[in-house]
């Protein structure tokens, strides 16, 4: 059972009350807050003015124009930045423009593996390249986009801790897996 802890004031209208709350709402973690199309700088930007911890990757895209090449520095999850906060505080960060809500279930923000967050963060900082992919998951379809099985269909599943894709032939009603470079695969929709 979580400890509880009384706060005054609750509802940021000053209305004087007394509310009993978990622990965890006073604790910092970290969220994601959805961000509307193309804004993610402009809200790191906003977090930053109001003091808020917060975390944008990025990576480096190069992007062929007319006349010349550009080196753009671009969001490797588009539409989100992480920031760290206690729940209590999360005003601060629905109040900056742009920002639509903190990601979680019904009402409820739904706080990041501090872990994998942190992993990131340290990988980003000593310099390895990322880019965005097409999310998978284990059981989902998936066709091939690269190499000999370029344009076959299968499921995604997890072996031995290595990605494989299973590709079944219907007629004699027999699969095989093939480990595949994730790289090379895309969900099917």
């Amino acid at each position: 059972m979580s400890a509880i802890s009384p706060i005054v004031g609750l509802d940021g209208h000053g209305m004087g009350g007394v509310a009993l709350l978990p622990e965890a709402y006073l604790e910092q973690r970290w969220y994601a807050a959805y961000t509307s199309a193309n804004h993610e700088k402009r809200v790191a930007k906003q977090l930053s003015v109001r003091d808020v911890e917060h975390f944008l990757p990025l990576y480096e895209s190069v992007r062929r124009w007319k006349d010349r090449r550009v080196r753009l520095q671009m969001p490797l999850f588009p539409g989100y930045v992480f920031v760290r906060l206690a729940l209590r505080d999360r005003l601060k960060v629905l109040q900056v423009p742009s920002v639509v809500r903190l990601v979680g279930y019904g009402d409820a923000p739904a706080a990041l593996d501090e872990e994998e967050v942190e992993g990131l963060r340290w990988a980003l900082a000593e310099g390895m390249r990322a880019e965005p992919h097409p999310y998978l998951r284990v059981g989902c379809g998936v066709r091939i986009t690269d190499g000999p099985l370029a344009g076959h269909e299968g499921i995604l599943v997890r072996r031995k801790g290595n990605q494989r894709v299973v590709l079944s032939v219907d007629l004699i009603q027999r699969s095989i897996h093939v480990q595949i470079d994730s790289s090379c695969l895309e969900p099917l929709v």
